[in-house]
């Protein structure tokens, strides 16, 4: 049986043992999945909503982008209160039952609903395929980032943590190269005309059906992925108390429910934290991921796109987008190894901020300028969730670790799932969606306010 048991000394990169690796491909390739589900989503919004709405082919009127805006800022704030929900379920059953088969449950829930999304009929079908989609993927990386941070050992995890939330900004530029490769094509006309057609009215629903694609990961994880070390002695702990055995102190209050614990007088100050720093940063990147593929669509019909040539220009974007953003999740965790978590975190949103506004106010035109800022604004938008897998996880104890971290991720995400609608109703009352993202990205800065009054948990163990 492989050794699940993190330790909080080590050697470098080579006393990373390959049962440990197998961990970090697991819980990389479940994010980075999500995240080419989220972005492919954003891609498609625009012509899904179109078609649900049976609007007809060509350009928008006035009142059709109120309505694009509108049903897709709803749908947005459907999908991530999804997240959200799924999130906090699935990390309360990961301290009960165990990382491992949560997340095995929350892969399943995900593959089959997303692909479902490709078959909807009409809004309501599609939101309540969007909202169960949403919560198979938010529970995953919820899941995962304890599981990883309890399975590695001290010295390497916030690199390696790092590395795996590159995830987030390479399954954003893979969905991006699916939508440019397959967005064309139409496979439900083959339904009625056996053959696939290009350019058709559902080519959008093609690209929901690579959702059954992570439940491959469920093949991995069987038997292959165990419960760590850490988790494992939760487990025993409780069943002594259970059986009436006296084993600490504080039995009382560690068999307490767990999410009440993240609110007592040793684990509420971070906790507050947590959530603040998750309000920053989710509030400027859900905002960014689901309303800057319409930005780039409307850049390119403004400079002349031909329409057939418009699925590959936004994906160009969004590709340099998160290729920005690989750079700035791996890059992040090195950082925080060097001046510590609060220091870089702090930095990552200001530069979000700045880069953001800079994008969504200051350029005129697509070139020259777009393609350098895109990159950089991804650096620092994308980057700094790797703090999520490095902070979080050391703000918490073992037991309430699961919970604490999706507390803090996905209370946020409740509350930011309005920052979508709220951008897509400003931008029709503002007259465009630069203005609006523009307003919601500063509040990054939220963020820095957190890492002002938070703890530095840089010279820290992971908390038992």
């Amino acid at each position: 049986m492989a050794d699940t048991t993190a330790t909080d000394i080590g050697g470098g990169w080579r006393s990373i043992t390959g049962y440990q690796w197998l961990v970090f491909l697991v819980v990389w390739l479940g994010w980075t999945l999500d995240a080419a589900d989220f972005g492919l989503f954003a891609l498609v919004l625009r012509p899904a909503v179109s078609t649900l709405l049976h609007f007809p082919a060509g350009p928008l009127s006035p009142e059709q982008t109120a309505q694009i805006g509108k049903f897709g800022g709803l749908l947005v704030m459907v999908g991530l209160i999804g997240w959200a929900i799924g999130g906090f379920l699935f990390g309360i059953m990961a301290d009960y039952i165990g990382r491992v088969r949560a997340l095995m449950f929350s892969i399943a829930l995900y593959s089959f609903f997303t692909a479902m999304q490709g078959l909807a009929v009409g809004i309501l079908d599609f939101s309540l395929y969007r909202f169960l989609a949403g919560i198979g993927t938010g529970a995953e990386i919820i899941v995962g980032i304890p599981l990883l941070a309890e399975t590695l050992g001290g010295t390497q995890r916030a690199k390696i943590s790092g590395v795996m939330m590159t995830g987030g900004a390479l399954g954003t530029f893979i969905g991006a190269w699916m939508y440019g490769l397959v967005g064309n094509y139409d496979l439900t006309s083959l339904l009625s005309t056996g053959t696939i057609t290009h350019g058709g009215p559902g080519a959008w629903r093609t690209v929901f059906f690579v959702g059954v694609v992570p439940a491959i990961l469920l093949m991995i994880i069987r038997g292959r992925v165990l419960e760590p070390g850490r988790f494992s002695a939760v487990q025993q702990r409780r069943a002594a108390i259970g059986a009436g055995r006296t084993v600490a102190a504080d039995d009382r209050e560690f068999i307490r429910f767990v999410p009440l614990q993240l609110f007592n007088r040793e684990n509420r100050y971070n906790t507050f934290v947590g959530l603040l720093f998750g309000l920053g940063s989710l509030l400027a990147i859900w905002t960014t991921n689901s309303w800057l593929p319409s930005i780039l669509r409307g850049v390119g019909e403004k400079e002349g796109v031909a329409a057939a040539g418009l699925a590959a220009f936004v994906a160009h974007g969004i590709m340099l987008w998160s290729i920005g953003g690989i750079f700035g999740y791996a890059v992040l965790g090195f950082v925080a190894d060097w001046i510590g978590r609060r220091w870089t975190i702090a930095l990552y949103s200001i530069g979000a901020t700045a880069a953001g506004l800079i994008l969504y106010l200051a350029l005129p035109s697509y070139q020259p300028w777009y393609p350098v800022v895109l990159p950089i604004f991804g650096f620092f938008v994308f980057g700094v969730f790797t703090g999520h897998a490095i902070y979080f996880p050391e703000l918490f104890p073992t037991h309430i670790r699961s919970t604490g971290v999706a507390f803090c991720n996905g209370a946020a995400r409740i509350i930011t799932s309005f920052g979508p609608l709220i951008a897509g109703l400003l931008a029709v009352a503002l007259g465009g969606f630069n203005v609006a993202a523009a307003i919601m990205v500063c509040f990054s800065m939220l963020s820095v306010v957190a890492m002002l009054i938070g703890r530095e948990t840089k010279d820290d163990a992971l908390p038992h």
